[in-house]
């Protein structure tokens, strides 16, 4: 938005001409103010409200209402929500679908968590999986992937993601716990899977089959993969699989890989998930250099040193991200 005087000042210069500045005027004062992230923020925290609300109402009337009635009728507001959302869907395409509303997108949003409860709540009640926990995780894993590309939802996307970590951790974890008595295992499949992900993010990108869903893919699975090699360096009863350096080796791989893609997608998300994992395998190699030193008055000195000069190198690269990131006069966008 122009300010008053920048444009009388524009005007007075004579680089604006009259008719043009009464347009801008007129223009600055009619303009629609946008509600549009304030809107989607109101309808995410609404449907979170809706279903913790119904949670809480059954849990309070459960004996006056009676399982079969709550598990009927939850079963006809999940169907009625996934109808809706079907009558309101797009032609299947792998390309970005273009919206024409996004009422359906929130009441699919809603249908899945609906689903989740449902299960939930027949699983506790009625035990329908049995002792077979990780059927129950996996199910919904796969019908929201499904749904993901079906109703170009990365939203969707991302709770089948979520559901299939889950999934990969329950048949992993009371493996592990059997065999090796620790959790070398998880972290393993952690990383694989996160590895994975990002794998298929960037094959989706090459093929450009749903090329928008990359961002959720990289993103979620470079987390995912960072986070089990970073809890494997700081492993302090050597349990896990990877030893610390190759730990840190890992971590340094995927953040250079993540300031490419940065770089490749102008994405500040990246950067800041690279500058922060790698910060932390630097300070953790830079503390298991100093430990060995002695002289406490010198240690002292390196560590007041190494804060002080990180934290500068971290404010240069917040005021260089544009130059690193490539972006000259473009939007700023996650």
């Amino acid at each position: 938005m122009l300010p008053t005087q920048l444009l009388d000042e524009l005007q007075a210069q004579g680089l604006v001409p009259p008719e043009q500045v009464a347009l801008i005027r007129q223009d600055e004062q009619t303009r629609p103010f946008s509600v549009h992230y304030e809107v989607r923020t109101l309808l995410y925290l609404g449907i979170v409200l809706l279903t913790g609300g119904l949670g809480v109402l059954l849990y309070q009337h459960i004996n006056e209402i009676g399982h079969g009635v709550v598990v009927a009728g939850m079963t006809l507001l999940t169907a009625a929500c996934f109808g809706y959302a079907d009558r309101h869907r797009a032609p299947f395409t792998w390309a970005k679908v273009p919206r024409k509303g996004f009422l359906p997108d929130y009441v699919l949003l809603l249908a899945c968590l609906l689903f989740l409860i449902l299960e939930s709540y027949v699983q506790y009640q009625y035990g329908i999986f049995g002792t077979r926990y990780g059927l129950a995780v996996f199910l919904p894993a796969v019908l929201f992937l499904w749904l993901a590309y079906l109703f170009d939802h990365r939203g969707v996307l991302s709770m089948a993601i979520t559901a299939l970590a889950s999934w990969l951790g329950l048949t992993v974890a009371p493996l592990s716990a059997f065999t090796d008595n620790d959790f070398r295992s998880l972290s393993g499949a952690a990383i694989g899977l996160g590895v994975a992900l990002v794998g298929i993010g960037l094959w989706s990108e090459y093929q450009d089959r749903k090329r928008h869903f990359s961002f959720t893919y990289v993103s979620l699975g470079s987390n995912l993969a960072l986070l089990a090699a970073t809890a494997s360096l700081l492993d302090f009863y050597s349990t896990s699989w990877l030893s610390p350096f190759a730990a840190a080796a890992l971590i340094l791989v995927l953040s250079g890989f993540l300031v490419w893609y940065a770089r490749r997608t102008h994405s500040y998300l990246f950067i800041l998930m690279s500058t922060v994992y790698s910060y932390i395998v630097v300070t953790y190699l830079f503390f298991q250099v100093v430990k060995d030193l002695k002289g406490s008055d010198a240690v002292l000195l390196l560590v007041l040193l190494y804060f002080l000069l990180s934290g500068f190198g971290a404010i240069m690269l917040f005021v260089n991200i544009k130059r690193i990131l490539r972006i000259a006069h473009e939007p700023e966008s996650l």
